[in-house]
């Protein structure tokens, strides 16, 4: 059984993007950057892996499938970039989103909770869920292990980390770390 593994970063006050999907306000420092990026090769979408100084052939480590909201896929699709995770399957979640002129990305529109617990019985690594905070609220019953990419910053609006019906899930802690600028990334697993 595979797992669904919630990789995100989030702001002091729980946003993971501003209010029109700002990302690049996070003080992501480089010890941070060096080691989660060695950790997860996957996450960087393969079109950045030379910004990086990443092999665009680099294995995945953890992940071999990935799962976006429209949104998420947005922030690569308006720019000319239909297949941000070429090194993975890419599932993107969207009733409004039509066909993808791409082979690689599969547009789901149904249920994503049906198209997880098929995923989590298929062969594989684990499974990336990429974003954002709607679907994360969706397959929050899902989620089997999250890793938090906490900034010392404070938002004051966006995207929450999860939205959605009101239903406390416990996770515990199993690893912390704390970076040069006080940024942590935290591990949990459901309890």
């Amino acid at each position: 059984m595979r797992n669904l593994i919630y990789y995100v970063g989030v702001s002091l006050d729980g946003y993971i993007a501003g209010p029109n999907g700002e990302f690049d306000f996070y003080p992501a420092p480089d010890d941070m950057a060096a080691e989660m990026t060695a950790r997860y090769p996957e996450a960087i979408p393969h079109h950045l892996r030379h910004h990086v100084g990443m092999s665009s052939d680099e294995p995945n480590k953890e992940w071999d499938t990935v799962l976006m909201g429209r949104a998420t896929y947005d922030v690569t699709y308006l720019n000319g970039v239909t297949s941000p995770y070429a090194h993975m399957k890419q599932y993107v979640i969207s009733t409004t989103l039509g066909g993808v002129d791409d082979p690689a990305v599969t547009v789901v529109g149904g249920d994503p909770v049906e198209l997880v617990r098929r995923l989590k019985n298929e062969e594989g690594k684990k499974i990336y869920l990429c974003g954002g905070g709607r679907l994360a609220g969706q397959l929050v019953g899902e989620i089997d292990e999250l890793v938090l990419k906490s900034y010392p910053v404070i938002a004051g609006a966006g995207v929450p980390a999860f939205s959605g019906n009101f239903d406390p899930t416990l996770f515990r802690p199993t690893e912390r770390r704390e970076f040069s600028n006080g940024a942590q990334v935290t591990w949990f697993t459901r309890a």
